[in-house]
């Protein structure tokens, strides 16, 4: 068994009810939150859209706001400015080109205003179950820990990670990852002693040397 593989199941045992954070019920619903989470807590997105969907669903009801109406909407989450004007060339991108329709494919999808790799791939995995693996903060910081991957840019990890594990396991993958990091392999004072991949850990075996 691979070190990811390894990796895989032991993080699979740890956490059980590792999905996806955004609250949605439709493709268009989280291509839009998806877009707010950038630099943003998923909490803090689920809350500012909760009310935001009750009002405006779908495209044809967020085509009404403004832009300055969409920066009034999401002013409580970071870099609301780009991000609503991101959206409202989105919603009308996707008017225009897709009939209303979010795209299922991954270069349809980063031709949207504001639409990165990362974007794309939650959509596609998450909405329209097409394998992607997406790479946040949480699992570029925990991968290259761990030492499953080296790559410097997140597209680079994205890439290593699709090599090491079969296309079923990536969306999963992804999710304990990010669970991982959240809970576990923080960005400051990770949690190595009680971490259930730490004989596995680059980062566990160098903290250890030094003690």
């Amino acid at each position: 068994m691979t070190k990811a593989e390894k990796v895989y199941q032991l993080l699979k045992a740890a956490y059980p009810d590792a999905k996806c954070g955004l609250d949605y019920a439709t493709p268009f619903q989280l291509l839009i939150s998806t877009m707010l989470s950038a630099q943003a807590t998923d909490k803090s997105v689920n809350k500012v859209t909760e009310d935001l969907y009750m009002q405006y669903p779908d495209l044809d009801s967020f085509l009404k706001l403004s832009q300055e109406e969409i920066e009034q909407k999401i002013k409580q989450i970071g870099l609301y400015k780009n991000k609503a004007k991101n959206i409202y060339n989105l919603l009308r991108v996707l008017r225009d080109k897709y009939k209303g329709e979010v795209p299922k494919n991954m270069d349809e999808l980063m031709s949207l205003p504001g639409v990165g790799r990362k974007t794309a791939s939650v959509v596609l995995v998450e909405a329209f179950k097409i394998p992607a693996f997406p790479v946040d903060t949480h699992v570029f910081r925990v991968t290259r820990r761990i030492g499953l991957a080296k790559g410097n840019t997140a597209d680079k990890v994205s890439d290593e990670m699709m090599k090491k594990l079969p296309k079923y396991k990536w969306h999963l993958m992804h999710h304990l990852l990010i669970t991982h990091g959240r809970s576990t392999c923080t960005a400051q004072s990770p949690k190595c002693e009680s971490c259930c991949i730490k004989e596995l850990c680059n980062y566990c075996k160098k903290i250890a040397k030094k003690q």
